[in-house]
């Protein structure tokens, strides 16, 4: 059973991480530009204090957030972008304060829910550490985006652990999203922690393999670096192919980043290659990259 406490305490940390990264902007760098298209620091902000209000409401007033996805199922391509945009034109001062006290509130509900209680969300219901661990994954993603606009190089922690999870956890979904049956055999995923650990998940004599830094894997599953502009390796055709196709957030598959993308780039440089070039693989056949890069080319919208 998780520990939904340990848990909160993580998400209050990435969120003070983040918060400590905004918090000095002048307007003007509240206006940059982030590496999703058509968003600047400030609707990664609001997009965060946006979806943090409809947690809280999910947590506390169930008929509010009904309303709120009837509205989303009246404009499925449209609500994230507009509640992110709207948050966007308040002064900066104003959507910070904003942000703070809702990922306050928020902290604070979770952890008056009863153990075993289960939250409405856009899709299924969700836990209570299921759901903390969702904005956890949320906050660090959008958090990746801001430092990328500010050109700041943030210094990975061991509450990877929980998006690298969700990562693992959602490999069916990334293939179901994608109109591809999922495999019926579990990969085996080891993962360098910040601090030398080792994080491992699946059974060990598995033929379909993934390993590599969690900060890797973290950036690819939230989409946020291309995959060859990380240091994964890849054993097995299938798991090349999940790579491609990737993803821990909800929604239609996204669009990702670009080879040589801000993140992508610096994790390349740091591991010593080229950006651009490509993760580690063992021999597969050419088919399974076309197979990987259709899917690809197929995905839209979807930011976590």
């Amino acid at each position: 059973m998780a520990d939904t406490a340990a848990l909160l305490d993580d998400l209050r940390a990435e969120g003070d991480d983040l918060d400590a990264l905004v918090a000095g902007l002048d307007p003007s760098q509240w206006a940059r530009p982030t590496p999703a298209v058509g968003w600047t620091v400030a609707h990664q902000i609001a997009h965060l204090a946006w979806t943090d209000a409809r947690a809280s409401e999910a947590a506390a007033a169930p008929e509010v957030f009904a309303r709120e996805v009837a509205k989303a199922a009246a404009a499925p391509e449209r609500f994230v972008d507009e509640g992110a945009a709207a948050g966007a034109l308040e002064p900066p001062a104003t959507l910070l304060a904003r942000w703070r006290a809702g990922r306050t509130a928020l902290s604070e509900l979770l952890a008056t829910r009863p153990e075993g209680a289960k939250l409405p969300w856009y899709g299924p219901p969700m836990g209570v550490a299921s759901m903390a661990t969702a904005r956890l994954m949320e906050t660090w993603a959008h958090g990746q985006d801001v430092a990328d606009a500010l050109g700041v190089r943030r210094t990975p922690t061991a509450r990877l652990r929980h998006i690298a999870h969700i990562g693992v956890r959602a490999r069916d979904y990334a293939y179901a999203i994608n109109q591809l049956a999922p495999p019926r055999e579990e990969f085996r995923v080891e993962l360098a922690a910040p601090d030398g650990a080792l994080w491992t998940y699946g059974p060990p004599e598995a033929s379909q393999r993934v390993s590599g830094p969690a900060l890797d894997f973290c950036l690819l599953v939230t989409q946020r670096a291309h995959r060859d502009d990380l240091a994964l390796r890849v054993d097995g055709g299938e798991a090349r192919r999940w790579l491609g196709i990737a993803q821990a957030f909800a929604g239609p598959p996204g669009a990702g980043r670009p080879a040589g993308s801000l993140a992508g780039a610096a994790l390349a440089a740091a591991h010593g290659a080229v950006p651009g070039a490509h993760a580690a693989v063992s021999p597969a056949a050419d088919s399974d990259r076309a197979d990987a890069e259709h899917c690809r080319t197929k995905r839209r919208g979807g930011e976590a």
